[in-house]
């Protein structure tokens, strides 16, 4: 009797996105900040305390964040004001500056016992890895939002990174300058990457009543 050929049956795969929130993470409220920072100083957290302030004033990607060096930040024993570093993602520079209370954290954090002999400003807990990995990053940045009340998928590393770019546009309108400080190299990218065309929409829509 002959074989019948019966058709393939290919496995159906999990959709990777499912359940998932996708999409552009939305930028920390100046509330939302001080609520997580009230809490690292509350939990006596030196070193996610000096993470936190330092993702939000240099407004690095993670991966650039990560493996800030000492050297980075500190010459001759004090936090600079100002810091350049090269960008993995353009290999391009980038500046940013460093509040009052983010160098008193960082400085109280490199002091720290933690911080002999370490190289980078925010070591691995795990003996092989010299500093911690954009992916525990990541779950401390959950573990922040949601230590608040936040929805941990609403949220991710690049909140951070847009919180003080959208608040400087909030305030200024000066796409420009945000531009500069995130790094970007065409002013086109800075548009999208804050939805700076929704977001005004909105705000000239809640001021037409008719």
């Amino acid at each position: 009797m002959p074989r019948v050929q019966l058709p393939a049956v290919t496995p159906k795969r999990r959709v990777w996105n499912k359940g998932r929130v996708i999409g552009q993470k939305r930028p920390l409220l100046p509330k939302q900040v001080w609520a997580i920072r009230a809490r690292l100083e509350l939990a006596d957290n030196l070193r996610d305390l000096a993470l936190f302030n330092a993702a939000i004033d240099s407004k690095l990607r993670g991966c650039d964040l990560v493996k800030l060096a000492v050297t980075d930040l500190v010459r001759d024993g004090c936090v600079r004001e100002r810091v350049s570093v090269v960008q993995s993602k353009t290999k391009r520079p980038v500046q940013f500056e460093l509040s009052e209370n983010t160098r008193d954290t960082i400085a109280a954090w490199v002091k720290s016992p933690e911080m002999i002999g370490c190289r980078f400003m925010f070591p691995s807990r795990f003996h092989d890895r010299p500093h911690i990995s954009t992916r525990q990053y990541g779950r401390l940045v959950r573990d922040w939002v949601a230590a608040i009340g936040l929805e941990p998928s609403g949220y991710g590393t690049h909140s951070l990174r847009r919180t003080k770019a959208a608040e400087i546009y909030r305030k200024t309108g000066n796409l420009r300058a945000v531009q500069l400080l995130l790094g970007h190299t065409k002013v086109d990218s800075t548009v999208r990457y804050l939805g700076v065309e929704l977001e005004d929409a909105l705000s000239i829509a809640e001021q037409i009543d008719i």
